[in-house]
């Protein structure tokens, strides 16, 4: 089945007629086709798929199920023509992404009978949150640039590079061996700019204490998620017994989550291990979150996770406990993993997670 099916056969148990995709992700997902600049409508028996002469020829040749589209005029106008000659009269749109200008720019160009309303945000985070097989290969290739990627810096790291050195030579590689971009901006924090779960790599050159790598690829479309922490120099005690905390809660969460379990008992099997080791305080974030094309999605893993939120066959979630000393320094483990249809747990990422010391 492909994603235009899946949201089709929720069209037809919907109070939907029709569906209006206008944000570049959500359009690539829903039709395999990277394109910048159009709209795609979907009905519950047809699809349309509206760009500009600039991909006209790509798209013709690569998309299949949709009717290509290359209006002479406006776009949004052609979309509310074929909403009236298909007498579609409730039509949902992205409410997560339309901006409250271009919403109005929809309101204008639409029939009079036509009514647009929220619901297909919602369709779409759904449907993203179950992967189909060959997303799944996707995610898994992703991830293997990634893990080539940690073995490869580690030879290039040293005490004469900065952590800017550290994240271009990351990027450097993940691209020149397969990725089409960045998942997102590589963090690569040392000493105590550790302690930010976000810090921003700077022009200094690595500083004793905790490296904290957190990268990831883009493999047609699908990306991956991957933290590493090593230790610039010698570990003493503290930090010893800070990352194998790190590592004790993440071993816990991925040797006990399973399919069916609810999110935020997932993040307190990570949780619980940091808290009873007494940095409750330094684990702020969540244990993880949804990857697909975006880089966070549904479903979160967090201890407000809503009461009904379930793991479920075909997650793809990152599992990723830290600890962050404010001024001090700062740890996180972080793997990618999806839920298997007997409910366990496979775990895309290969890299070691033992302390290692540079």
């Amino acid at each position: 089945m492909t994603q235009l099916e899946r949201f089709q056969n929720t069209l037809k148990n919907s109070e939907f007629d029709a569906a209006i995709i206008s944000s570049e992700l959500n359009q690539r997902y829903i039709s395999g086709f990277n394109y910048t600049d159009g709209y795609i409508l979907i009905g519950r028996e047809k699809a349309y798929l509206l760009t500009d002469f600039r991909y006209i020829e790509a798209a013709n040749a690569a998309v299949k199920d949709f009717e290509i589209l290359m209006p002479q005029g406006s776009m949004l106008a052609t979309v509310g023509e074929l909403i009236g000659e298909n007498g579609y009269k409730k039509v949902a749109i992205e409410d997560a992404t339309l901006s409250c200008k271009m919403l109005e720019a929809f309101r204008e160009k639409m029939p009079a009978e036509c009514e647009l309303v929220f619901g297909a945000s919602a369709i779409l985070t759904k449907q993203r949150m179950v992967k189909l097989p060959y997303e799944l290969e996707r995610i898994e290739k992703a991830q293997s640039i990634t893990d080539a990627a940690f073995e490869h810096i580690l030879g290039f790291i040293s005490p004469d590079v900065t952590e800017i050195d550290v994240a271009l030579e990351l990027e450097f590689f993940m691209r020149r061996h397969g990725a089409e971009s960045l998942a997102f901006d590589t963090i690569a924090v040392s000493g105590p700019a550790s302690s930010l779960p976000h810090g921003e790599p700077s022009n200094v050159k690595l500083r004793k204490g905790f490296l904290t790598m957190d990268f990831g690829a883009k493999y047609e479309g699908y990306c991956s998620d991957m933290t590493r922490t090593v230790v610039i120099g010698k570990a003493d005690e503290d930090i010893k017994k800070v990352y194998n905390t790190v590592l004790s809660a993440q071993l816990n969460a991925l040797e006990n989550m399973k399919g069916g379990m609810l999110c935020r008992d997932a993040d307190e099997l990570a949780r619980s291990v940091i808290r009873d080791a007494g940095y409750g305080e330094a684990f702020g974030h969540s244990l993880g979150h949804g990857v697909g094309m975006f880089i966070h999605e549904a479903p979160s893993l967090a201890p407000r996770a809503a009461e009904d939120s379930r793991l479920e066959s075909g997650n793809v979630v990152t599992v990723e406990p830290g600890i962050y000393l404010q001024g001090k320094y700062g740890c996180r483990i972080e793997d990618m993993v999806a839920i298997n249809e007997d409910g366990s747990i496979h775990d895309f990422t290969k890299s070691p997670k033992q302390l290692i010391e540079l």
